[in-house]
């Protein structure tokens, strides 16, 4: 089993070393060519308007949309969540645009403002969430689960084959997330079989 993660920005060298510490293989995508024979994709925080133009600029994204529309298991943070969002709120930029919901950026206000919390997300329970400069999400479509909200707002979500987190779950020590990510994966290769 293949994990990529998307390097061309942002914080995903933490997310490369929970995916190898749970066994499986992991490869940076920086370029159209490393998309080839991944079994999933992790999308990272960062800049999710430097992301979006870096993956035109470097013509992944028009692939990439396709791949994920298809079925490629997709984890999502933050500015990752963003670029998946079929729709920003005050915004007109659509990126891979593949998980019906409708994202509100920066959310909780500037850096300053990040903060950790405990939640549950879809029976893990006691998840340490961090939040900086995080998302939220204001709408969702029919078809998409609400995995976890705090304090109201929906925190991570999920769309067939793509799950959307608001927060940072590889700056912490629990992997439970990354796991139930690989565990996606698995199936999906077992379906596909």
């Amino acid at each position: 089993m293949k994990i990529g993660v998307l390097a061309v920005q942002g914080a995903f060298i933490e997310h490369e070393r929970i995916i190898k510490a749970l066994g499986a293989d992991c490869v940076e995508i920086r370029q159209k060519a490393d998309l080839e024979g991944i079994d999933g994709i992790i999308l990272p925080g960062g800049e999710s308007t430097v992301q979006g133009k870096l993956l035109r600029k470097l013509d992944m994204l028009d692939t990439l949309k396709e791949m994920i529309a298809n079925g490629l298991p997709t984890l999502a943070t933050c500015a990752g969540f963003i670029l998946l969002s079929e729709k920003i709120e005050n915004d007109d930029t659509v990126h891979i645009g593949t998980m019906p919901v409708t994202i509100k950026r920066n959310a909780y206000g500037r850096q300053i403002s990040s903060f950790t919390t405990t939640g549950s997300l879809t029976g893990l329970n006691d998840i340490p969430m961090v939040f900086i400069r995080a998302p939220f999400v204001e709408n969702v479509e029919d078809g998409v689960e609400v995995l976890s909200e705090i304090d109201g707002h929906i925190v991570a979500a999920q769309y067939k084959n793509q799950i959307g987190l608001s927060f940072h779950p590889e700056l912490t020590k629990d992997y439970r997330i990354h796991q139930m990510f690989i565990d996606l994966v698995k199936q999906q290769k077992r379906h596909a079989a």
